[in-house]
């Protein structure tokens, strides 16, 4: 999530296209499905927190976004998987 957000507001190593890319992208799921940045925000920290009880993830280069057509709107993730977490694999 820091990573977003330093990435959002051009902190980190992050080039000034990527930061503009990442602020547009976010004020058009903002017009689109009326969502604030800020919910996305929540949304991506509640969903880090449940799948890092089962998987070791690479939060900074996981995507997470809003696609919207005309009659529907679909979270879209990319969240890459490091490891299973041994206490997950004895799950049956």
């Amino acid at each position: 999530m820091i990573d977003l957000i330093q990435r959002v507001f051009g902190k980190g190593n992050v080039g000034s296209k990527e930061i503009a890319k990442e602020r547009l992208r976010l004020i058009v799921v903002h017009d689109r499905v009326d969502v604030s940045p800020r919910f996305m925000e929540v949304l991506r920290d509640e969903i880090v927190k449940v799948i890092s009880n089962y998987m070791e993830i690479n939060e900074k280069e996981m995507e997470m976004h809003l696609s919207s057509t005309n009659s529907s709107v679909a979270l879209v993730a990319n969240i890459p998987v490091n490891r299973m977490k041994r206490e997950a694999l004895l799950i049956e």
